[in-house]
């Protein structure tokens, strides 16, 4: 998977503004709207949501991956996004998420959902990348960090 033809500058938010984790969620479905790659926000915005609902995607080390799946995109819409200062996205490990990477996915097509996911983890895995993307300025900076 290449994560170039999935994440690109225009789906990249180095400074979120949202300051909870529903104000996050919309902030970057508008993002995927707005660029095209989620036809139906509010399908969209439901699907998200509603998986929050289940069990909060906050991983650990400053990690959320809020996704969900929905008829309101052909194909894997992904966006990555900073809060540098952290929210509370009830994570695993209890502290602030402050690199958020969202995938809205059709509900028939459950490969590319995964294979991102475990393209993306594998990146921010290593502690050295994740403090290079916070440090990052700009999208470029972030999408470099990401693929090198």
């Amino acid at each position: 998977m290449n994560l170039k033809k999935l994440l690109s500058e225009d789906t990249i938010i180095v400074d979120l503004k949202g300051t909870t984790k529903e104000e996050i969620i919309e902030e970057m479905i508008d993002l995927l709207v707005a660029r095209g790659r989620v036809k139906d926000r509010d399908a969209a915005l439901k699907a998200v949501l509603d998986r929050e609902q289940k069990m909060s995607t906050g991983m650990q080390h400053g990690i959320a991956i809020p996704h969900g799946k929905t008829d309101s995109v052909e194909k894997l819409a992904t966006a990555l996004a900073l809060k540098k200062e952290g929210v509370d996205f009830a994570s695993m490990d209890g502290k602030p998420s402050t690199i958020f990477v969202m995938t809205i996915s059709s509900i028939s097509r459950t490969g590319p959902h995964i294979q991102f996911l475990s393209e993306i983890s594998q990146i921010l895995n290593d502690s050295e990348k994740r403090d290079r993307i916070l440090q990052s300025k700009t999208a470029a900076e972030v999408l470099d960090v990401l693929t090198n």
